[in-house]
């Protein structure tokens, strides 16, 4: 527990209403005037004009400049009369694919005087898979322009390394955010949608926040500070000034900041950034497994508490788990000694373990207690992770067939999720890609015949934003009272999107 009130003082002076020995466990309310008392604010800042001053030198707009290929499709004139036509000025060029530019704004901070800068991955990786990153440039506030090395960069964690060529520069230092508690005040600078410096204001509010991404580095601290595109890789500051989180994602339907998002936690920060400034490899540990939620109703079916341990999905041969003894469908409740819970995910523990160790996991078989000694292995490539992780070819989860999108399964044939950053990342779409993804297609029906495919994500319905199943099931459910097709913009990768009218069918 990260709170504790102290109480005890409270009780003792009570008075003669307290008799010994008879109210040993008495009580006082969480806000009671006394107790407050002494949880009551000190010294909250009437500005944050002077912190501002000092620390936003120091941070820094990063862009990138990219080369992306893009397939064209076949000319659809070609051998007849008009296809020199079409393919000279139709922009088809034979089904060869053609070089695009392509840019990434984003945020970083300085963290040494000769120019050393961290940012997010994202912010300087390439946009997809066919795309190179040509160049990045660092813009200080002062509108200097430097052209940056990356030095170092981490998929994983989501972090990056770069280096400018330059001296006597203002930087900042990490900070401890083991310290940090719910409620404190934080100060986020950055470039929201490339403008220059912005400030922003607010408190924490939430720790170790599990986003259900899934992988060990899901545990952000989460802020109402506002947060917005192309504030990605700015830092998070506490009121000494000191840098407690880089911020790196947000939650919102409809891409604008809505109170929540995301930031790195300097604790899992910091080494990372430490490792590659010396240019060595991020190592973790590594137990080849796929993992499922204990949810309540599967917990229920085991005979366990909900959110004590996680499911074992699969096994990986010849891995660190295999070599052990787990199987699947077991349910790992310890680490080390550690038990493991949403805020202490498996994931979490195992990768924080150096390669070579060996410790002990207890795990629940068959309603059985038991603890098996498992020698830690070392994480490989995201790359690889992905396709270990992924149900077939692609990286599109299969939808659960939940009652909120019954009626688009039954009406319009097909079956959503909500776009995680995790999809994001793995269909290679751009960051602002805002949407639900397409897991499943009737193939009897309207929307197969209209060309939508599994990995299509909807943007809309009925000219509305979909974010959440329920979006969708609304509108299909509006389409088919009025009797008329439902209207969906589809987007295909990172191609133009396109409206497709889907014929409904009433549910019998």
């Amino acid at each position: 527990m990260r709170y504790a009130y102290a109480i005890t003082t409270a009780l003792l002076l009570g008075g003669a209403a307290i008799t010994v020995g008879t109210n040993v466990g008495a009580q006082t309310a969480q806000n009671d005037d006394r107790a407050m008392a002494a949880a009551a604010p000190r010294g909250a800042p009437m500005s944050f004009a002077s912190l501002t001053e000092r620390l936003a030198p120091a941070v820094v707009n990063i862009s990138t400049k990219q080369t992306v290929q893009v397939q064209q499709q076949q000319n659809p004139f070609a051998g007849t009369p008009f296809g020199d036509l079409f393919g000279q000025f139709g922009g088809q060029q034979g089904g060869r694919p053609i070089t695009r530019e392509a840019q990434s704004l984003g945020s970083g901070f300085i963290i040494s005087a000769d120019g050393y800068i961290v940012t997010n991955n994202h912010v300087v990786a390439p946009g997809n898979r066919s795309a190179v990153v040509d160049s990045i440039t660092v813009t200080l506030p002062d509108r200097k322009e430097y052209s940056a090395k990356l030095i170092g960069r981490d998929a994983a964690s989501d972090l990056a390394l770069l280096k400018i060529e330059a001296s006597n520069l203002p930087f900042v230092k990490f900070g401890d955010s083991t310290s940090t508690r719910v409620g404190d005040w934080v100060v986020a600078i950055g470039n929201p949608f490339g403008l220059g410096g912005t400030v922003t204001a607010g408190i924490v509010s939430a720790l170790h926040r599990n986003t259900g991404q899934g992988g060990a580095f899901d545990r952000y601290i989460q802020t109402d500070a506002s947060i917005n595109m192309g504030n990605s890789g700015g830092p998070m500051f506490d009121l000494n000034g000191n840098v407690i989180g880089i911020n790196s994602a947000i939650f919102s339907p409809t891409g604008g900041n809505v109170g929540i998002g995301f930031a790195i936690p300097a604790e899992q920060a910091k080494p990372i950034i430490d490792t590659l400034r010396s240019g060595a490899k991020v190592q973790r540990g590594y137990l080849g497994v796929a993992l499922q939620p204990l949810d309540e109703s599967i917990a229920a079916s085991l005979g366990l508490p909900k959110n004590t341990g996680e499911l074992i999905a699969r096994v990986e041969p010849g891995e660190g788990a295999a070599k052990a003894g787990i199987q699947q469908g077991d349910v790992i409740t310890k680490v080390n000694g550690t038990p493991v819970s949403p805020d202490n995910t498996l994931s979490y523990l195992v990768s924080n373990l150096k390669p070579g160790t060996r410790v002990p996991i207890e795990l629940v078989r068959n309603e059985k207690r038991m603890t098996v000694n498992a020698t830690v292995g070392t994480r490989p490539p995201e790359e690889q992770l992905a396709a270990f992780n992924a149900d077939g070819d692609d990286a599109v989860p299969t939808p659960d067939n939940d009652a909120t999108e019954q009626s688009t399964r039954d009406s319009i044939g097909l079956a959503v999720q909500a776009l995680t950053p995790q999809i994001t990342r793995q269909l290679g779409l751009s960051q602002d890609v805002r949407g639900l993804v397409v897991g499943a297609v009737d193939p009897a029906s309207d929307a197969a015949a209209s060309g939508i495919q599994r990995g299509d994500i909807i943007v809309t319905a009925n000219q509305r934003p979909v974010a959440q199943p329920a979006d969708l099931a609304s509108a299909v459910k509006a389409s088919v009272a009025a009797n008329r097709p439902v209207l969906l913009l589809v987007q295909r990768g990172n191609a133009p999107a396109r409206y497709v009218g889907v014929k409904t069918t009433k549910r019998k």
